[in-house]
């Protein structure tokens, strides 16, 4: 290891709480002043050094700042978000409230059961295309079979479907 990368590191080390307190200060976060710290420690460890720092405490907080100048503005543009873990704690679960879970669950079983009534033809057919995502073309060269008898079973299996589910 080269001697100004020996030095930087020490220097790092020796610093690195003041860095922390400063990126507190800077950006308001504990868990953002950590992460911002890890990522300069990962930043000035792998540099591969080609000319001599001159001020290496300066250059590590440069490092941090502009690393977490980087992360405000990916936050300010929506692409991610940091918190405290309070604040992430108080945020509701997005997702589907139970009662319409459940009724979507209701919904998929009734089409399950409509679909397992079909003709064996007309839900192959179906399942082949509504599942497998075959076009038309497809399915009738796979079953050696018409494209038109292959739409007319479409047709035949989606009113069944429209039918039972109302």
């Amino acid at each position: 290891m080269s001697q100004d990368r020996e030095n930087l590191l020490a220097v790092f080390i020796e610093n690195r709480a003041a860095l922390q307190s400063y990126l507190v200060r800077q950006f308001g976060s504990v868990n953002l002043a950590e992460d911002i710290t890890q990522e300069t420690w990962l930043r000035v460890a792998s540099r591969k050094l080609s000319e001599h720092i001159g001020n290496p405490r300066a250059y590590v907080f440069r490092i941090a700042k502009n690393l977490g100048t980087d992360i405000r503005r990916r936050q300010a543009m929506g692409i991610e978000v940091q918190a405290e873990q309070e604040i992430v704690e108080q945020v509701p679960a997005h997702g589907i409230d139970p009662a319409r879970s459940a009724q979507f669950n209701n919904e998929l079983q009734r089409l399950v059961q409509v679909v397992a009534h079909l003709p064996p033809r007309c839900r192959h057919i179906f399942i082949l295309c509504r599942v497998e995502g075959l076009n038309h073309q497809e399915i009738a060269e796979q079953l050696n079979i018409s494209k038109s008898t292959v739409v007319s079973q479409m047709v035949k299996a989606m009113q069944r479907i429209e039918q039972a589910m109302e």
